[in-house]
């Protein structure tokens, strides 16, 4: 039988993972783009490079963004879909997501150090998918 998810579910499934699939609609086109993030309790963090994915959400900052877990022993999943703002962040607001992003990686892969990137390379575009709603769903066997 499928669950709803309360809200602390919800979080504890965003914190516990790092790859999200983010929404955009902007000019009649639809895009889904998978991407790396950082949960805070607030928002989705995340680097990103300039392109199609930017520029739609600069156009039209309302997001979908689609986290789930599947664990292939049980065939147990759960899953959240949240509905946001893209806010692009600069400044100490940039360095904060850039340091929650570390973080949450660091927890995945300790000891390992993050890759930099390659010198001459243009900064990462770094924003925020602030919660305005987010629900959830699992199937626990």
């Amino acid at each position: 039988m499928i669950a709803e998810l309360a809200r602390p579910e919800i979080d504890d499934l965003l914190r516990a993972q790092v790859v999200a699939r983010l929404g955009c609609h902007a000019g009649g086109e639809t895009y889904v783009v998978p991407v790396f993030y950082a949960y805070d309790g607030e928002a989705l963090y995340v680097a990103t490079r300039e392109g199609r994915k930017v520029d739609m959400l600069r156009e039209n900052p309302a997001v979908v963004a689609e986290v789930d877990e599947y664990d292939d022993d049980t065939g147990s999943w759960r899953s959240a879909i949240v509905r946001g703002r893209y806010e692009e962040l600069g400044g100490a607001d940039a360095e904060r997501g850039l340091a929650l992003l570390r973080e949450a990686f660091a927890r995945r892969r300790p000891g390992r150090e993050p890759r930099r990137p390659p010198p001459g390379q243009a900064p990462p575009v770094v924003f925020r998918v602030v919660v305005d709603e987010a629900t959830g769903r699992a199937v626990r066997r």
